[in-house]
């Protein structure tokens, strides 16, 4: 094999490994800056999966979407395409990670269309700011979790951010969400065969993209990762996964 075919063999495996998208895509007013200005409401998706290969679904946080629902979804999406959903908040902010046996496995049971579509990626469970770190609630909610079904944990209160936490998660092959707001920048440590980044500053300069590719460039060497920008009503946050996945492409 020659050298030029072969670096594009390498290039080609790192980039099946990233999965860069937005968190939700149901927004209009992302026209004309992303959105064709004609796209209609009910061919968003259908638009948004040409252009990125993941999704984060913030629905599924608040309600449990139905069987026709998931099912279409997986149907105006390409091959390849995946979709990561943040797990119901009875689970993470009612219950707060205890006694949620049951709820773990709705939810789960809930997301099979897009398992048997085979375009599930992990779970997101996004705890609230004010949940302390505990060590001994998390290794049981740990325990609970479908020993095949990839999941992630955002921790939003910096007393989660310790070695005992990390090494629990990983005796367990859970992600920690490295997130970063304006407020808030989760170490970057690794924890799982995939690694899973909420990039959620109010803003990224050209300069501040090109730090996040080769840092994505980098967690793609060991492992496959999902990075997902801010979405809210303006396109930005599409407009910059879309450079990030063009940049990882070339």
């Amino acid at each position: 094999m020659r050298l030029a075919d072969r670096q594009t063999l390498i290039a080609n495996r790192r980039f099946m490994k990233v999965h860069i998208g937005t968190s939700g895509w149901a927004y209009p007013t992302w026209k004309p800056d992303f959105y064709p200005p004609k796209t209609p409401s009910s061919k968003l998706l259908d638009y948004y999966s040409t252009q990125l290969n993941c999704v984060e679904v913030n629905y599924t946080f608040r309600a449990r979407p139905a069987v026709t629902t998931l099912q279409n979804w997986a149907t105006v999406t390409p091959e390849g395409f995946t979709f990561v959903a943040k797990a119901h908040q009875r689970i993470t902010h009612i219950k707060r990670l205890t006694d949620v046996d049951q709820d773990v496995d709705a939810f789960f049971a809930a997301l099979q269309p897009l398992l048997h579509a085979r375009k599930l990626g992990p779970v997101l469970f996004q705890l609230p700011p004010n949940l302390k770190a505990d060590a001994d609630r998390l290794a049981k909610f740990l325990k609970i979790l479908p020993k095949d079904a990839p999941a992630a944990i955002e921790y939003r209160n910096v007393s989660w951010f310790n070695d005992s936490i990390y090494s629990l998660m990983r005796d367990h092959n859970v992600a920690l969400c490295v997130a970063e707001s304006d407020d808030l920048a989760v170490p970057e440590v690794f924890t799982a065969n995939f690694t899973y980044y909420r990039l959620r500053k109010s803003d990224y300069t050209d300069a501040e993209i090109d730090e996040v590719e080769k840092r994505l460039r980098a967690a793609a060497q060991e492992r496959d990762v999902y990075a997902f920008l801010k979405h809210e009503d303006t396109p930005e946050g599409a407009i910059n996964a879309r450079k990030l996945l063009q940049k990882l492409k070339a």
